[in-house]
């Protein structure tokens, strides 16, 4: 049987190990926050410019994909696709296999903004990729310590 402090002290390095990851992933999340903001785009709409444009082959990306990917109610994902539309980033087009149906499409446009993006973001994931793997790595590991402690 595992001793009380032995637990505690498993618990409480999984918790810090948690907490350094979170800092990382925040860390990217402010980066690319501010290079959307740069390039005068909302974080929102990069978000969802990188959804549109990177949906699988032979996904409809309509209002609802774009909710479900980015987490968002129906009604806020329609208004920052009329907002992007309005900018002329996005682009309503009918659906070809049923015309009842819109799908989006990014424009040339945000195209251009969103290949400068993920060159940025791409070089910034590649600096980061040996912190984060690591601090995985480590959250694995204590994890697995946790676990051992407490069936012993």
């Amino acid at each position: 049987m595992p001793s009380r402090v032995s637990t505690v002290r498993a618990q409480r390095h999984l918790l810090e190990v948690l907490a350094e990851f979170r800092h990382q992933l925040r860390a990217f999340l402010q980066f690319s926050e501010s290079a959307a903001e740069q390039v005068r785009l909302h974080p929102q709409q990069h978000q969802l410019l990188l959804q549109v444009a990177g949906a699988p082959e032979g996904v409809a990306v309509n209002i609802a994909y774009a909710a479900r990917r980015l987490g968002l109610h129906h009604n806020s994902a329609v208004e920052l696709v009329n907002r992007s539309a309005a900018q002329g980033l996005l682009v309503r087009a009918s659906d070809p296999e049923d015309r009842r149906r819109v799908t989006l499409e990014i424009t040339a446009k945000a195209a251009r903004i969103l290949k400068g993006l993920s060159k940025s973001h791409a070089r910034e994931l590649r600096e980061l990729a040996p912190v984060l793997i690591r601090s995985l790595k480590r959250i694995e590991s204590a994890d697995r310590t946790r676990k051992r402690r407490r069936t012993r």
